[in-house]
């Protein structure tokens, strides 16, 4: 569980700091404002699944412009897995989860996995949107957990 929480406390850390760095660019970039909610977005999609809600509410792939409501997404986020994994026992990490995807397809995952999910889609989406930054000729912003760890 230290682990988890650990990386989770990264999870939240980079998520700010990506936001950071899109509000210092002024990036007007659609697709870039679509990436950084979609994160946002599948963090809260997963946690529904997690606490054995439904996800089909959530639509993935919508239009943003407005990175202030993406910033409230992912502190709400945040506080509801704080929540979650405050409650959650070590022993419970291999429990399995019935869930289905935003297709309606029925999948049966452990609970540990679902985390690792969460950890490293939100990371592999921040590198893409540090891509795209430099390639507006805006500052990236280190979001490498080694940097989290080195605080």
């Amino acid at each position: 569980m230290k682990t988890i929480k650990c990386m989770m406390d990264h999870l939240y850390w980079a998520d700010g700091r990506i936001l950071d760095a899109l509000e210092e660019s002024g990036t007007k970039n659609k697709e870039l404002l679509k990436l950084v909610r979609h994160v946002a977005v599948a963090e809260r999609v997963w946690l529904s699944r997690l606490q054995g809600k439904g996800s089909a509410q959530y639509s993935l792939w919508e239009d943003a412009e407005d990175l202030t409501a993406i910033r409230t997404m992912f502190e709400e986020n945040a506080e509801q897995y704080r929540v979650y994994i405050e409650g959650l026992e070590e022993s419970e990490l291999d429990e399995m989860v019935d869930y289905a995807n935003q297709s309606g397809v029925p999948f049966r995952t452990s609970v540990r996995d679902l985390l690792l999910q969460v950890l490293l889609h939100g990371q592999y989406h921040r590198g893409q949107i540090n891509r795209a930054l430099r390639m507006e000729s805006a500052e990236p912003v280190q979001v490498d957990y080694i940097t989290f760890a080195r605080l």
